[in-house]
């Protein structure tokens, strides 16, 4: 089969080549998928399971990408829940050979049902921007009706998300960014705009929430505009400056078939909008990935027609 394929930690995206690869086989409650579309975060080749597996041995050449969305082909010893030519999407574990390719093996709990209204390329872009949209506002952000939320990258992929979704449960939403992406983080649902490069972010006050996707001077800063038993949620990491009478966490995303069920059916319905920036085919993944202007929104891509 094709499939993308890195090498060397140190090239990045650049490093990235596509070549042939054996079928993956189907172990033990596994799920082989027929991939349509996949997405993929850049920050894959940062992390350590890109490059060994849970003992800490090489496992390169190795195929990124953790979302999919595509069809069943065959099933593993134990399989259940999943029949041949189903339509599913979802989420793969980290330390596998992932997305990227014209066939993926997946692990079946990490994967949920495709609506047959749901196109491949929206299903795609959807596991972990959701999923971490979802968890950090509702596991780790506990929010509730009537909080306010602050969303840094409110117009990126995980950021619209959860701009959304904050919303859909009655928050107030202010939304961060760039001054070119204050239309698009209002056209999500952001009641307010900070610009990052231009307005100072203490004058937001205070908030419940604060959704941090960036890091460094931002997630420091973040920390005092926490009120008094509230959150900052971090997806870059342990914060470096926690709030003074509230929680900070930090986590990584996990695959959740019933998370992953109510965030479909909430595109199916009109009330989640994805933020798909590009969408490209796996013969030009590589340049799509390495791109000579900035893409807003996700890159998705298309492994067949």
């Amino acid at each position: 089969m094709k499939a993308i394929v890195v090498t060397d930690q140190a090239a990045g995206t650049a490093g990235m080549t596509l070549m042939e690869r054996p079928e993956p086989q189907a172990a033990i409650n596994d799920v082989v998928v027929q991939v349509h579309a996949s997405g993929f975060v850049p920050t894959e080749l940062a992390w350590p399971s890109t490059w060994t597996d849970r003992l800490d041995r090489d496992r390169t050449p190795s195929i990124p990408g953790h979302e999919l969305a595509g069809v069943v082909t065959a099933l593993g010893y134990g399989t259940t829940g999943f029949s041949v030519g189903q339509r599913v999407f979802g989420l793969t574990d980290w330390t596998r050979d992932g997305t990227l390719a014209e066939y993926a093996a997946i692990e079946a709990r990490n994967l949920a049902p495709l609506p047959g209204d749901v196109d491949f390329t929206v299903g795609a872009s959807l596991p972990i921007s959701g999923l971490t949209a979802w968890q950090g506002l509702f596991e780790h952000g506990r929010l509730q009706a009537g909080q306010s939320v602050l969303v840094h990258g409110a117009a990126g992929a995980v950021g619209s998300m959860v701009t959304q979704l904050a919303r859909e449960a009655g928050a107030y939403v202010i939304g961060t960014g760039r001054s070119a992406d204050r239309q698009t983080a209002l056209d999500f649902g952001a009641q307010e705009f900070v610009d990052l490069e231009n307005d100072a972010l203490e004058h937001v006050g205070g908030v419940d929430l604060v959704f941090d996707v960036i890091g460094g001077d931002i997630g420091r800063r973040s920390a005092g505009l926490i009120r008094a038993g509230g959150t900052l949620v971090s997806i870059v990491g342990p914060p470096e400056v926690r709030p003074a009478d509230g929680l900070a966490v930090d986590f990584v995303v996990e695959s959740d078939r019933a998370q992953l069920g109510e965030i479909v059916q909430r595109v199916r319905d009109g009330r989640l909008r994805t933020n798909i920036g590009n969408v490209a085919t796996l013969d030009d993944a590589v340049a799509a990935f390495n791109p000579t202007e900035r893409i807003k929104g996700k890159t998705v891509i298309r492994v067949r027609p």
